[in-house]
């Protein structure tokens, strides 16, 4: 069976991955996120970019390997929300989207010698209004610090949304598995 290797060190990915129940191993791709940002001010265009640079930053060190790089986006108003990283700027993000509509763009690279597999999910999520006390609360119990837009949908977060509308639920969490799953079964990967 060929290596299977996942171009992230995020919990959120490997976990999501591991429902597959593929051997697979995780390695940080090393890129640097902030010059990636400051080169691409497209939201999509950058989770593309991303999630190509880490699969192909771990490929080139693994040439036999399929390498799975993933980047997400949360945007709005064509803007790129950041991981807040302090309580001040989640609850400044959630106050931005209360009320509003928003996308998460999570992109997908796999990447194997010259292949390139790419596709990106778009998660449209509609979030109800919130009082500020609500988004502080909220902010408190559930420290979603290090996601972008804010907030963790697979905990409290769910509770924080009018409506959300995607094709795949997974991908709200880092990696869209549908999908993912249809591409490695054609590269030859055995997935019930």
């Amino acid at each position: 069976m060929a290596e299977l290797v996942l171009a992230s060190t995020s919990p959120y990915r490997k976990e999501l991955l591991q429902r597959l129940r593929i051997p697979f191993t995780c390695q940080a791709p090393g890129v640097d996120e902030a010059a990636a940002k400051a080169q691409e001010r497209d939201p999509l265009a950058l989770a593309c970019s991303l999630a190509r640079r880490k699969a192909l930053a771990i490929a080139a060190n693994h040439p036999g390997a399929f390498v799975i790089g993933s980047d997400q986006v949360a945007t709005i108003d064509g803007l790129v929300l950041d991981k807040p990283g302090t309580a001040e700027r989640a609850a400044a993000q959630l106050q931005r989207l209360q009320g509003r509509e928003h996308q998460l763009l999570t992109a997908v690279a796999i990447a194997h010698g010259n292949q390139l597999v790419e596709f990106v999910d778009v998660t449209r999520l509609c979030m109800r209004t919130l009082e500020p006390a609500e988004i502080e609360r909220y902010v408190a119990q559930d420290q979603p610090l290090d996601c972008a837009g804010s907030y963790k949908i697979e905990s409290l977060g769910i509770s924080l949304f009018a409506g959300i509308s995607c094709e795949d639920q997974t991908a709200i969490m880092g990696l869209p598995l549908l999908r993912l799953a249809a591409e490695l079964r054609q590269l030859g990967f055995t997935i019930p």
